[in-house]
């Protein structure tokens, strides 16, 4: 080390390029860093959607459910196969271990599936899988100021802006909803259809053999060919109106002879033909007004802050050349990177700042604190170039790593820029201090980087979610700590000769001393079986508290914006849906008063992630909040649940928007969801309703709905097989003049002012009495449908969900934002546990409770894990197996701090907090390792009792500096400030309070144990040597 320390100063420039170099590689890396909201996974799930008409839940269970159940769970690596069933369609979710290949096992279903696309009875099955980064980076409402008309708006939304938008780089796609479109509809009346005795077969037969052009060949003529063709598409209504469609028979004149003749009938005299707006699939508006909405997507690879940065300028341009054009953004993935982005940048420089004061206040010299303040940005700068050649993206994760990692980066610096000042202090000279100084602490230094380093392998290896989830952010602290070891050891000391000066600065300002700690840290050698004690003691109390801190899945956020996904019964058309809405958004007004900045809401298809489950009874309403609101979103959610909560056929979900892992690892439809398993539909409704009154009893938790409730209501036509038979008409004959009357035709298409137009044969909607009177032609002869039928009404079951191919009801519920997700699952388990149940039966909390258990799990591993991993660098540097026991003793007290602060601050553990937990163990011990390495050095030279006391004097300094710099850089992120600040915050509040107790730990105990520890070798030595 010290040839290498020499080699370093007599070539200052070597190693100035060396750092240009660096930061040189930095800045290339960090401009082509891909940036993106979430972390590029694994997401082993496959989802199998199935559509098959109009059929009940319980038919497709039976017809096609099961069967695709069956394959599904032999594929190989399937962990679970859960399905959900409703009227007309099926979603089954296929899980695999998370390092399976997806794209093998996408081929694999495929080919599993194959069969069931050649069944009739299935309309179209899909296999797909999903990806979080494929969400739209921008949500944009279009509007005018004076059209209104939604037809006229999708034409330009669609023929001129989409177009604009699609063609900048990195955009992938660009779809439109809210939109209308214009058709030529010829509504019938079927009474005037049935006088002249024409079915809409003839007159949709008659249109189509018409609207066509054909090519005739050719004609050759004085060296020219000419191309015949015949051309006799319809143009206008009228093209339309004038069509003959059949004859009528005409009465003879008066005075005449004869039965008369026959005169054309024109499709006039049975339709009326208009040109009219067909019905949308949605509906969109945004403060009561309807709108186009445009969904942009970018491509997967591209940098999500440029791709937003490249839509806004380009709606700048449009929004120039189209005056009267309004365009509203709704949500933008790239304005909550770039504050992340710029949180860290901030977190970074207030960690400088912060660094710098500390080092100033305690050394009180300007070149050592200038030395600090140009070592940070290098390390991180160096981190950047590490991340882009390792294929990392800036995301949440990783950011979050960047904040985390820029406290810790500077205790390497703080530590050699110490060891060195002290030996200037101690009247060595320049060159001669910084060596030894430097050669000092090398060791410790790169002992506490390694053991900070080994605690995130077990997070790189390990399997399922929690793995994937941090693997990056393991990777960004990996290379964050690595900068620092190198410009710690290399750059800081050639800064310090080059920047310090050459005169002698002994005789500036004395720096902070603690003289008295060698006193009382006698007193406490003195005394060390009752500090032993005293900690112990205060370990066992602190372990007895570890109930009382409540634990949840996922960090929350309290951000400026929510989701409200509304569902009504099955079968509500989308105008009654619509018109809920409508309410829903003037009683939002009312409740919160001024607080609203925006309500957009999308109702009908697109209103949610489950494209086979939106229909027009579902909408989806975005709530954003104004900045100089006073109203959370969680007091105006819990309001507006309030009232609603008495509105029947209301389901109500309520989702905060901020951009957290849900998507990412599978996020329940609420937090609280409990199952009840089982196979008869009739038993699971009876358990349903009893857990439902017990957890009514709960308190904490609110909006509690069941999947069993009714569903599409149903009209069920039972032919009578006798009067069928007798009159030789076939359930074929039956079910398609059915169709036929009650959903109309579409015949073809047609050109109208250059756009092609729909042709719908449209027939008007007719109620429950008149389908009985609907008229069944078999032949010459017409019956009517209640003469060879009966008519039945029923409700069909709302939703089967399924479970590993058992049926299983959900219950949801939500929470109380001040409750733990731990606490409530263990009140709802006591408040079912003497439920009765039938073998077969069971009633579980799953959802993401059994995520967090999973987790929780997976981390207490790692954590295990890591300390052993600790243990054997530990055992390796000091080449004992006795001492790292004594340096991880601060393992334990760190985790009790930061579980003690996780209980002061009401802070829930949640999956980011065991991260931090994890951290922890890696970064509570460097103190001690500063400490027992100097012990080790000192006691070859002097008493045991003397060389702790001066390793204590001599290092209590970095100690409290480094732990002091880190806590402050950290303190800013508890507060929960910013985007993204909520994933940070449980971490920071781990890191901190740990840090907190475990110096304390290892300035008091340590030293006691090292004593003892001694004796005890020595008395060892003694006995064997006898």
């Amino acid at each position: 080390m010290r040839n290498l320390l020499r080699f370093a100063l007599k070539n200052p420039v070597t190693i100035s390029m060396i750092v240009f170099a660096i930061l040189l590689l930095g800045k290339i890396s960090y401009d082509r860093l891909s940036v993106d909201l979430l972390p590029d996974m694994n997401t082993p799930r496959l989802f199998v959607e199935l559509e098959a008409g109009e059929r009940p839940p319980e038919e497709i269970e039976k017809m096609f459910i099961e069967n695709i159940e069956s394959m599904a769970i032999r594929q190989s690596d399937v962990v679970q196969v859960s399905s959900v069933i409703r009227a007309g369609s099926a979603r089954v979710t296929v899980e695999y271990l998370q390092n399976k290949d997806m794209d093998e096992a996408f081929l694999d279903l495929q080919k599993a599936m194959a069969p069931l696309s050649q069944n009739p009875d299935i309309e179209s099955i899909n296999i797909t899988q999903h990806d979080p980064n494929t969400a739209p980076v921008m949500l944009i409402a279009m509007s005018h100021q004076s059209i209104t008309d939604m037809a006229e708006l999708r034409k330009m939304a669609d023929s001129y802006i989409r177009n604009e938008l699609i063609r900048l780089e990195g955009i992938a796609e660009v779809s439109l909803s809210g939109e209308e479109r214009q058709v030529l509809t010829i509504e019938t009346d079927p009474y005037t259809l049935r006088a002249f005795g024409i079915t809409m077969e003839e007159i949709a037969s008659r249109i189509e053999s018409n609207n066509q052009s054909i090519s005739g060949g050719r004609v050759s003529e004085m060296g020219l060919q000419y191309l015949v063709k015949s051309s006799s598409l319809f143009h206008s209504e009228a093209d339309f109106e004038n069509l003959i469609i059949s004859y009528k028979p005409v009465e003879a004149a008066s005075g005449g002879s004869g039965n008369g003749g026959q005169a054309p009938l024109f499709l006039r005299e049975v339709a009326t033909v208009k040109f009219e707006n067909a019905r949308p699939d949605n509906i969109v508006r945004i403060n009561g007004e309807r709108c186009i909405g445009l969904s942009v997507y970018k491509e997967t690879q591209f940098n999500t802050v440029k791709a937003v940065e490249l839509i806004t300028a380009q709606l700048e341009t449009i929004r120039q050349a189209l005056p009267g054009y309004r365009f509203q953004v709704i949500s933008n993935q790239g304005i909550f990177i770039r504050q992340a982005i710029g949180e860290v940048i901030n977190s970074a420089l207030l960690g400088m700042l912060l660094a710098v004061l500390v080092l100033f206040f305690f050394l009180r010299r300007v070149g050592t604190t200038l030395i600090v303040s140009l070592s940070i940005p290098i390390s991180i700068i160096a981190t950047f170039t590490m991340m882009y050649f390792n294929g990392l993206t800036l995301n949440v994760m990783t950011l979050s790593g960047l904040a985390l990692g820029a406290g810790m980066l500077i205790d390497n610096v703080i530590v050699v820029i110490e060891s060195i000042f002290r030996n200037r202090e101690q009247g060595l000279e320049r060159r001669e201090a910084i060596i030894n100084g430097t050669t000092e602490v090398a060791g410790a230094v790169i002992a506490s980087t390694v053991t900070t380093i080994v605690v995130f392998i077990p997070i790189v290896y390990l399997h399922g979610a929690s793995g994937e989830l941090f693997k990056d952010l393991a990777w960004t602290v990996t290379f964050a700590l690595l900068s620092s070891l190198f410009v710690a050891l290399m750059v800081i000391p050639v800064l310090y000769d080059r920047l310090t000066g050459r005169e002698n600065d002994r005789g500036e300002t004395e720096s902070v001393q603690f003289r008295k700690y060698s006193d009382y840290l006698r007193k406490f050698l003195g005394y060390r079986w009752w500090v032993i004690g005293g900690s112990a003691a205060l370990l066992i109390i602190s372990i007895l508290l570890i109930p009382f801190v409540g634990t949840e899945f996922l960090p929350r956020t309290e951000g400026r914006d929510f989701t409200i996904s509304v569902k009504l019964p099955e079968g509500t058309r989308l105008e009654r849906t619509d018109a809920v809405v409508s309410n829903l958004e003037y009683l939002l007004h009312q409740i919160s008063g001024d607080s609203l900045a925006v309500i957009y809401s999308h109702i009908g298809k697109g209103s949610s992630d489950n494209a086979v489950f939106e229909g027009e009874h579902t909408a989806m309403v975005k709530v954003i909040l104004s900045d100089e609101s006073q109203l959370l979103p969680a007091e105006l959610i819990a309001r507006f649940a309030e009232a609603t909560a008495s509105i029947e056929g209301l389901e109500l979900t309520f989702k905060q928007d901020n951009h957290s892992l849900g998507t990412f690892l599978g996020e329940a439809e609420a937090p609280i969801v409990v199952e009840v398993k089982g196979e008869d539909l009739e038993e699971i409704a009876f358990l349903t309703e009893d857990v439902l009154l017990r957890m009514a009893s709960v308190e904490g938790i609110y909006n509690v709905r069941s999947s069993m409730a009714d569903g599409a209501p149903e009209l069920n036509i039972n032919i009578n097989r006798t009067m069928a038979g007798i009159h030789n008409i076939s359930a074929n004959t039956l079910v398609q003049q059915l169709e036929q009357q009650l959903q109309g035709h579409d015949v073809g298409k047609m050109d109208y002012k250059g756009e092609m137009r729909d042709i719908v044969i449209k027939v008007p909607d007719i109620t429950r009495r008149e389908l009985g009177e609907l008229v069944i032609r078999n032949g010459n002869q017409e019956f009517r449908l209640n003469e060879i039928a009966t008519i039945t009404h029923s409700q069909a079951p709302k939703e089967i969900y399924r479970r590993n191919q058992n049926r299983i009801n959900k219950i949801v519920a939500d929470m109380d934002a001040g409750r733990s997700l731990d606490k409530m699952a263990r009140e709802i388990r006591t408040a079912v546990a003497d439920i009765g149940l039938s073998p077969g039966y069971s009633i579980t909390v799953t959802g993401e409770e059994e995520k967090r258990a999973e987790s929780m799990q997976s981390l207490l591993f790692a954590l295990m894990l890591s300390v052993v991993l600790v243990y054997m660098v530990l055992a390796s540097q000091y080449e004992s197996l006795l001492h790292p026991f004594t340096i991880l003793l601060t393992t334990p007290f760190g985790l009790v701090g930061a579980l003690l602060f996780f209980l002061i601050t009401r802070t829930p553990l949640n999956v980011m907090g065991a991260m931090g937990i994890i951290m922890l163990a890696g970064i509570a011990i460097n103190n001690s390792i500063l400490l027992v390495g100097r012990i080790n050095q000192l006691k070859r030279t002097v008493g045991l009792t003397e060389a702790i006391v001066q390793a204590g004097q001599q290092r209590i300094r970095p100690i409290i500096m480094t732990t002091l710099t880190t806590i402050l850089v950290l303190l800013p992120m508890t507060f929960d400030f910013g985007e993204g600040a909520a994933m940070r915050s449980s971490m920071a509040v781990a890191v901190i309070g740990g840090l907190v107790t475990s110096t304390l730990m290892s300035l008091v105990v340590i030293p006691c144990v090292y004593y003892l520890f001694e004796q005890m070798k020595e008395r060892v030595k003694k006995l064997r040597s006898n």
